[in-house]
């Protein structure tokens, strides 16, 4: 279990300040300037060794993400980009870092800029977050205030500008390349990679993608060290992580826990148990609605929250939102919600996709009214072999997982309705 010195986010709940005064109070922007004076291969090298693997669902690892930056311009510009866009259904721990705690993720954009060599960061905030953009620009405008952002940065020596753009609430959007087209101004459409951002984002320039929470927890890492962080969760899962608990549970919550935490303390510690018992316990989505769900005998027995155990099971720990379903959950109506969200949400770019996603949620339609013939099923689970991994994105990966969890998992509920539906409709008929 966590202990509250170890928290990052010491105001996830809002019950404190969360202007400058009270982040300073709790520890931020303690010495910042110090930390960017002991240089970029210094910061670079302790978030390698912290471990911290990307928070935004592809886990990939964040120091050698921005190794990746090149060391000397070559007269262009370096550019940070933080992707707030967090559209991910049942997902919403960005959001309460930039509501409560938003001065974590600013000093953290000082600190990665500098590390990359960018003197201007964006942040890209998802349309939706009103409230969000409205308290992460107050404290913005304090920081500038306060003389931590702009000429001499918190008096590092660094100019540094901090800007704040707010989308239109596209999913896609949410996808690095997408945001960076609809940062330019264009419609919000993946790029095709190679060319990836480090080498032609932004304006053509080198650029770092980066979440919210990947970016807030920096400052925190090399006060403390990359050590004390690396010493949470099991290897190649370190650190302190936000889970997004939603669903049947008796209380939902955003709580930071350590990594590779067992699934059972994690809702029975934080969220009082499953609505009903665990003996009712159906089905959880444990990484936001992309990642395929996982059963109540999976996640009951010695399951743990971590990106390598979760991949294991053929799910993932994406961002972290856990969803929690109980027996009264009609999975396959659940499922094609979700195969509905992505039709709506796709951009059209790929084939695959474009065509795919309105194909799936079709044949979904009838499953959930059991109006499907059962050859069906295999040709559902065929069709998202399709569309996965043939799209330039991984929006159409997102639409398939599910639809892939559901049959692996719930194949025999979706027999049973469709059995259930041919015995009713004679009987009707006659």
């Amino acid at each position: 279990m966590l202990q509250d010195k170890d928290r990052i986010f010491t105001n996830i709940y809002g019950m404190h300040d969360r202007t400058l005064d009270g982040a300073k109070k709790r520890g931020h922007w303690d010495g910042t300037a110090g930390l960017i004076a002991k240089g970029r291969d210094w910061i670079v090298d302790e978030m390698k060794a912290s471990g911290l693997r990307g928070r935004g669902g592809a886990g990939f690892p964040t120091g050698l993400k921005w190794s990746f930056m090149p060391k000397e311009s070559d007269g262009r510009p370096a550019y940070l980009v933080v992707n707030a866009d967090e559209s991910e259904p049942g997902t919403c721990k960005d959001r309460e870092i930039m509501r409560h705690d938003p001065h974590t993720l600013i000093e953290g954009c000082l600190i990665a800029s500098f590390a990359m060599n960018a003197h201007t960061c964006y942040i890209y905030i998802r349309g939706e977050y009103i409230r969000e953009r409205e308290a992460l620009q107050a404290a913005i405008d304090e920081a500038y205030d306060a003389g931590l952002l702009g000429a001499n940065a918190a008096g590092s020596g660094w100019d540094f500008d901090l800007y704040l753009h707010h989308g239109a609430g596209a999913y896609i959007c949410g996808e690095e390349t997408a945001l960076l087209e609809s940062l330019e101004g264009k419609k919000g459409m993946p790029r095709m990679k190679p060319p990836f951002p480090a080498g032609a984002g932004l304006y053509g320039c080198p650029t770092t993608v980066n979440n919210v929470e990947s970016i807030a927890v920096v400052p925190t890492i090399l006060r403390r060290g990359g050590e004390w962080f690396a010493g949470f969760g099991r290897p190649n899962n370190a650190g302190t992580k936000l889970f997004a608990i939603s669903g049947h549970v008796n209380h939902p919550c955003v709580v930071e826990e350590e990594m590779s935490i067992p699934f059972d303390e994690l809702i029975d510690r934080h969220c009082g148990g499953v609505r009903g018992g665990w003996d009712k316990l159906k089905a959880v989505i444990p990484g936001g609605s992309s990642v395929p769900c996982l059963p109540a005998t999976v996640m009951r027995d010695g399951a743990i929250m971590d990106f390598d155990w979760l991949r294991e099971q053929q799910s993932g720990l994406g961002t972290a939102a856990v969803i929690v379903m109980d027996k009264d959950t009609d999975i396959i109506k659940a499922i094609w919600r979700l195969s509905k969200f992505y039709k709506h949400e796709s951009c059209g770019q790929c084939t695959p996709c474009r065509e795919g996603t309105g194909w799936m949620m079709r044949v979904m339609d009838r499953l959930v009214t059991g109006e499907a013939d059962p050859a069906e099923i295999d040709m559902l689970l065929d069709v998202t072999k399709q569309v996965e991994g043939h799209t330039i994105c991984a929006l159409g990966d997102a639409a398939a997982w599910p639809i892939q969890g559901l049959i692996r998992h719930f194949r025999d509920e979706i027999e049973d309705r469709i059995k259930h539906k041919r015995k009713a409709t004679p009987m009707a008929a006659e």
